[in-house]
């Protein structure tokens, strides 16, 4: 066996103990060196992250997106994914963080950091402005959910006693209950909230609420608490100066932080 000399070993150690401190550097460094913020959003979930008519992409994660890069001094550069590779593609680097309303789980909490909660969601009971005859979740017994059948939803439809009415997601779901195809869906407020904004004539009301929301926030890769304090500080800085304000209103009509 080759024997290396204290002083070489000694050199060697001290390397890879810099090497070591290097490939721990937070994420923000990085961010900042290349003075970009790279971001993970889908595209295609309105209103979140979609394309407009002119093809560009908008909505509230993106506005919020750029509105924290702005914050950082740094540009944001979106790259757009299917939802089911975001997480993944965090995790593999091809992203700083990934803004797509992503909710805040103990799982994912076991692998990944988020930010502070920047947005929360309420799931609600959706009828027709003329039933009266659903007040309450529990009203759902024997009457017909419409509901994308693999979602949290529906679970909490068929706990109501709901029969379940399979759609691919909240438009459709909708589109039943207002033809009385359905007697109502259970779905986020956010997204009657967006539904109200395009058609505030349509026919349709929130006959129930959960009290509990859901939180959800920026995810980045865990041990970056100096790229975590400076999304904390940017989220606190927007709420602050009102941008957060003035983004959720053109979306949503509503304050959704709460």
């Amino acid at each position: 066996m080759r024997l290396v000399p204290v002083s070489l070993a000694a050199a060697l150690a001290c390397a890879a103990l810099l090497f070591g401190a290097s490939s721990r550097a937070d994420d923000l460094d990085a961010i900042s060196a290349a003075k970009t913020l790279r971001i993970g959003t889908e595209g295609t979930y309105a209103p979140f992250t979609f394309h407009d008519a002119s093809g560009a992409l908008v909505g509230f994660d993106v506005e919020i997106g750029r509105k924290l890069a702005e914050k950082l001094g740094v540009a944001p550069q979106f790259l757009e994914g299917k939802w089911d590779g975001l997480i993944a593609g965090l995790d593999g680097g091809r992203y700083d963080v990934v803004i797509n309303q992503v909710g805040i789980t103990k799982e994912r909490q076991a692998k990944f950091d988020f930010s502070e909660p920047y947005i929360r969601a309420r799931a609600v009971l959706i009828t027709r402005a003329d039933r009266a005859d659903i007040t309450s979740f529990a009203d759902l017994k024997g009457r017909k959910a419409a509901q994308s059948l693999t979602s949290n939803f529906a679970r909490l439809a068929e706990q109501s006693g709901a029969d379940l009415v399979g759609t691919d997601g909240f438009d459709q779901s909708v589109q039943l209950v207002l033809t009385g195809r359905a007697d109502a869906t259970i779905n986020d407020n956010l997204s009657f909230l967006d539904f109200r904004k395009q058609k505030p004539n349509a026919p349709v009301r929130i006959a129930a609420e959960q009290a509990d929301a859901d939180a959800s926030g920026i995810i980045m890769r865990k041990n970056n608490p100096a790229l975590k304090a400076a999304i904390d500080k940017a989220l606190g800085e927007i709420r602050a100066d009102g941008s957060y304000a003035a983004i959720a209103q053109k979306y949503f009509g509503a304050d959704v932080s709460k």
